[in-house]
């Protein structure tokens, strides 16, 4: 990332517990359910993929709306709670690695208020989302 790029302001971060380190290459996909009626009557999503710091921090449209960011859609002033997912495809991972997984994939929920969004006079917060991984189980929590 460059000095003039910004962080976006919904990252996550995937650690591979089995091994005791980051997990790279994992796709993930960020989708935003109830977008503002100006920008989508359908879910808006966005694809990366975890780098090899198991690190994703920055996204790329993949719904019909590819002139919006998720930098964009997060600071859109219409509508109040926004309600996100991060998707991780934890098959393709495991499987990559020859490693039988119960989860084939992991959906983490999260919603995101107005004030949280830096509107209405509220302060704009980063949202951080790890998640410790292994083939029979995981934990995510809202990190820093």
């Amino acid at each position: 990332m460059s000095t003039t790029e910004t962080k976006p302001p919904i990252t996550c971060h995937v650690l591979d517990t089995t091994v005791g380190r980051p997990a790279p290459s994992i796709p993930v996909l960020l989708t935003l359910h109830n977008p503002p009626p100006s920008l989508s009557s359908n879910p808006l999503t966005f694809s990366a993929q975890t780098n090899s710091d198991g690190r994703v921090t920055s996204w790329t449209p993949t719904s019909p709306f590819s002139a919006s960011s998720v930098e964009n859609v997060f600071q859109s002033e219409e509508g109040g709670e926004q309600m996100w997912s991060l998707r991780f495809d934890t098959e393709g991972y495991f499987g990559g690695r020859g490693v039988d997984t119960f989860f084939p994939e992991v959906e983490v929920r999260f919603r995101i208020k107005e004030c949280q969004r830096g509107l209405r006079g509220g302060r704009r917060e980063h949202f951080h989302v790890p998640v410790l991984l292994g083939p029979f189980g995981y934990t995510t929590y809202r990190g820093s």
